[in-house]
């Protein structure tokens, strides 16, 4: 065998990036992506400072602009960098801060008692991943103190540049986001807000506002809530029917950390259970959420055995039983948080679970035992629940398949593909016979599949699984899918890579897709979490002059055409529905993947989506009309 030569490999090729090069040249592995995910994180961390300030007792009022040229700046009242020389090293230690990782008072405990910031991801990334960043410092020595960096690297020495008030600290930070790192430095409005209006819940009594001055009308939210994680439970709750006024609420203190949980009750089928580890919200959860789950389970049935509501020949209830209806917030704040992963989605830290345990029941013990009233309404609900999910046991059988290759137990209205694997394949849920037929003649039979639905599926909102499951469109879909539902689901059964929703442009049509939304996101979250699911955008209008043809997607697409083409001998065909539609037409326009515009469905906040779906979906009608009412001037008729 013969050896291929190789250049010598020396301690001098090891690359040693120094300061914040690394942070430059790996960008991802600081702040999770370079997309608006990551952009909106910048932001994040610099408002964390301030919230640590907070959680400390030292700041009150925290504000956050979003200026022209997407400058973002973040003001607080809280003590202020420490603009004193470091011991360690010759420069003032707010440079320290700025410039090199892992340096901050939250590392040997003496500066804060918890915080956020514990992750290897700080201010001094943001600096680093900025264009630009400036800082401005009121002491308490009466002097104000600014130092202004490019790309993390100061641009002059640190210099007083007014006076204060000694009693009127703060720091202000100023940033641009470097266009050079990120794919676009455009900030959204709705997604900062949500997360201050989030922190605003967690830390009660903080002040945080918002404004977006980027336009002439400006835009402005000011959040503060004295209830704090109780105004966060009746928050979610505004759009559902609570069981109980007033929310469930505890708090406690122990040498593992601080705890502080609120519960409420209602009469809905979903449970909303969202955990935080220092006011990052922990996606996937962890310990914290392990030991509430298994508290109140164990609490439950062992108050349901005690009145004699299970009898000692009945079986436990099951956690989901239990938590059928819950809207829960877990905060825990810890000294010494333990992430699992860069981005801070999962709590580690195993001495939290046992006290979250402990905690939750002995509080609900005593809770129940005191309320007997809401005990009764509980474990009826859970009951009620379990008899429900034994049904659906059955009606799940109903919907398995024998096996993800073979298409023996398909439904038969589905059109499927040719290829057995699912990558690269599409499954193309269709409104209607109609444009079930036009879709089944134009799409390609190698990798597209269609599944034609009549008219609107079940409100998933307003049912049990039970129900769900004996809903004939909702089995079909769930048996063509092939993952399975709810605690079943598994992602790698899946038989196709791309589920695209696709329902007319009108009014039915959006409520068709939001119903398929709000299936998928109550049943088969993972397919919008991992972006398999998308919207087809098929064309409003077909103009035509001449022998020239062009689709409008739109009414501003719409506007434009006349502008280029002139009113002049067009013909104008405005398309009701996809039916309308040939089969060549519809492949086209709406799923020729060279031509074709589709939309991927992201979750880009869960609370938010949850808030959004029960005010959509739910029970209450009030809410509904009131953002119909508000976004309606969104919606614009074209006279044409």
């Amino acid at each position: 065998m013969a050896i291929k030569e190789t250049s010598n490999y020396e301690a001098e090729h090891i690359q040693v990036l120094e300061g914040l090069e690394a942070v430059r040249k790996r960008p991802g592995m600081y702040i999770g992506s370079t997309g608006p995910d990551g952009l909106h994180h910048l932001v994040y961390e610099v408002v964390d400072n301030s919230i640590d300030e907070a959680m400390a007792g030292y700041c009150s009022d925290i504000d956050v602009e979003i200026k022209p040229g997407n400058i973002i700046l973040v003001r607080d009242n809280g003590r202020g960098i420490p603009v004193e020389m470091h011991p360690k090293v010759a420069k003032p230690a707010v440079e320290v801060v700025m410039t090199t990782l892992h340096a901050g008072g939250k590392f040997g405990g003496e500066g804060y008692k918890v915080s956020g910031g514990l992750h290897g991801v700080g201010v001094s990334v943001v600096n680093a991943l900025a264009e630009w960043m400036e800082i401005e410092i009121s002491w308490k020595d009466g002097k104000v103190y600014k130092q202004k960096y490019e790309r993390g690297i100061p641009v002059y020495d640190l210099q007083v540049v007014g006076t204060c008030d000694a009693e009127c600290t703060g720091t202000t930070i100023e940033f641009k986001a470097d266009p050079l790192i990120f794919e676009e430095i455009e900030f959204r409005y709705k997604v900062l807000a949500q997360r201050l209006k989030e922190l605003a819940f967690l830390n009660k009594g903080v002040n945080i506002s918002i404004i977006d001055s980027r336009e002439t009308e400006i835009k402005k939210d000011s959040f503060c809530y004295e209830g704090g994680l109780v105004s966060f439970v009746e928050y979610l709750n505004q759009n559902k029917k609570a069981l109980h006024p007033e929310p469930i609420y505890l708090e406690e203190e122990g040498e593992e950390g601080d705890i502080e949980i609120a519960i409420q009750y209602h009469t809905g089928y979903n449970d909303s259970i969202y955990t935080f580890a220092n006011n990052i919200h922990t996606k996937e959860g962890g310990t914290h959420l392990s030991g509430f789950k298994s508290a109140l389970t164990r609490t439950v049935n062992d108050y349901a055995r005690t009145k004699g509501i299970l009898k000692d020949n009945d079986e436990n209830l099951k956690g989901e039983d239990i938590r059928e209806g819950i809207t829960a917030i877990i905060s825990v704040k810890l000294a010494e948080p333990q992430f699992e992963g860069q981005t801070k989605t999962k709590l580690g830290n195993r001495e939290i679970r046992g006290f979250v345990d402990s905690s939750v029941s002995s509080h609900l013990k005593t809770f129940l035992e005191e309320n007997p009233k809401m005990g009764k309404i509980i474990t009826e609900k859970a009951l009620s629940a379990a008899r429900a999910r034994k049904a659906a046991r059955k009606a799940r059988d109903l919907t398995r398949r024998k096996s993800a290759l073979t298409s023996t137990a398909l439904p038969g209205k589905l059109a499927d593909c040719s290829l057995k694997k699912a990558e690269g394949t599409e499954l193309y849920i269709v409104e209607g016979d109609s444009a079930g037929g036009s879709a089944k003649q134009g799409r390609d039979r190698m990798f597209q599949a269609i599944l034609p639905l009549r008219g609107k599926i079940l409100n998933v909102e307003k049912s049990r699984l039970n129900k769900i499951l004996n809903n004939e469109e909702i089995r079909a879909l769930i048996t063509a899918i092939g993952t399975g539902v709810a605690d079943e689901f598994d992602l790698e059964k899946a038989r196709y890579e791309k589920v695209i929703i696709m329902t007319d442009a009108d009014v039915d049509g959006a409520h068709i897709r939001t119903l398929l939304l709000t299936f998928f996101y109550r049943y088969m979250r993972p397919l919008l979490q991992k972006g398999y699911i998308y919207i087809a955008q098929p064309p409003l209008y077909k103009v035509k002059k001449g022998r020239r043809e062009e689709y409008a997607y739109n009414d501003r697409a719409l506007k434009e055409l006349f502008n280029e083409m002139g009113r002049d001998k067009v013909s104008l065909q405005r398309y009701k529905g996809l039916g309308e539609m040939n089969p060549n037409q519809l492949w086209d326009t709406t799923m020729d993947p060279e031509n074709r515009l589709v939309l991927q469905v992201q979750i880009e906040d869960a609370i938010l989506a949850d808030e959004t779906f029960t005010m959509l979906m739910g029970d209450k009608v009030e809410p509904r009309r009131n953002f119909i009412q508000s976004h309606a001037h969104e919606v614009k008729n074209l006279d044409v």
